[in-house]
């Protein structure tokens, strides 16, 4: 499947090839019948995930954009950390990608249920010492971990700026208690931030969904930015990012309306 996928799209970083396999699964029936019942509570899906994974992979998902679902793919990179002479190394750099959904057609939807999935992938660095000592602890493994976080109707982008950026304090400090995540997510962050890669789906009304047009990448802690002596706390990261939405029920072609959107010239000032 991988080099079906590479051979169809040459240019694509082993990180996003990763993230297709995994964003195009699906849980069989059985699988879901074995650990859900009719509640679907969020900690019964990640029991799901720590036993059979994601599901099984669909090549056809992976290649094609059906018509009743649309996906954007990035290829980035960013600086979680950075060091100004001797001070402690901090937390650098957050991306936010503006979601190119079709605002209006989605509110023409209404009440119709859509899903959005959000898949993130990205590769750590061991911690040489760790690994030849066996030393256990919550951030001696990786070098780096990455979240991922949406926008929620209520906010505006600076409030969501200003949210990330206290949970992303709060996480780093140790201060963090979890919770007030957005009840539509399956897993929510709590839940689906484990290991370097991540994939959550959230399910809501298409009007609900116009309103969530922004996503944010942001860096967690990691030993490139406590091993000061390694001197890793400059370095960079690539991150693929997977987003779909799909409204199975809908008869408006989402697809072809953003195809528009992306064909249509846009004024640049300077």
């Amino acid at each position: 499947m991988v080099a079906q996928i590479m051979a169809q799209y040459p240019n694509l970083w082993p990180e996003t090839v990763r993230a297709l396999i995994v964003h195009s699964a699906e849980w069989t029936a059985q699988m879901e019948a074995d650990f859900l019942d009719a509640r679907k509570r969020k900690e019964d899906y990640a029991k799901l995930i720590r036993y059979v994974g994601y599901g099984v992979p669909n090549l056809e998902n992976a290649l094609w954009s059906l018509s009743n679902s649309l996906t954007l793919i990035v290829q980035d990179s960013l600086q979680p950390f950075q060091r100004e002479g001797s001070k402690e190394p901090t937390a650098r750099d957050m991306h936010l990608h503006h979601l190119p959904w079709p605002k209006e057609a989605l509110q023409e939807l209404g009440e119709i249920e859509v899903e959005m999935r959000v898949t993130l992938s990205y590769f750590i660095e061991p911690n040489p010492g760790v690994v030849e000592r066996g030393v256990k602890g919550r951030y001696r493994y990786e070098s780096h971990g990455l979240r991922f976080e949406v926008k929620r109707p209520e906010e505006t982008e600076q409030d969501f700026r200003m949210r990330i950026n206290l949970r992303a304090r709060n996480e780093e400090e140790g201060s963090y208690q979890g919770g007030g995540s957005d009840p539509k997510w399956r897993l929510g962050p709590d839940r689906r931030h484990l290991g370097s890669l991540h994939s959550d789906t959230w399910t809501g009304t298409a009007a609900a969904l116009a309103e969530r047009s922004i996503l944010a990448i942001y860096p967690a802690l990691g030993w490139w930015k406590t091993a000061k002596k390694l001197e890793r706390y400059n370095n960079q990261t690539r991150y693929a990012l997977v987003v779909t939405i799909k409204a199975p029920e809908a008869t408006v072609d989402l697809y072809n309306i953003v195809a528009q959107m992306i064909a249509m010239p846009t004024a640049v000032e300077t």
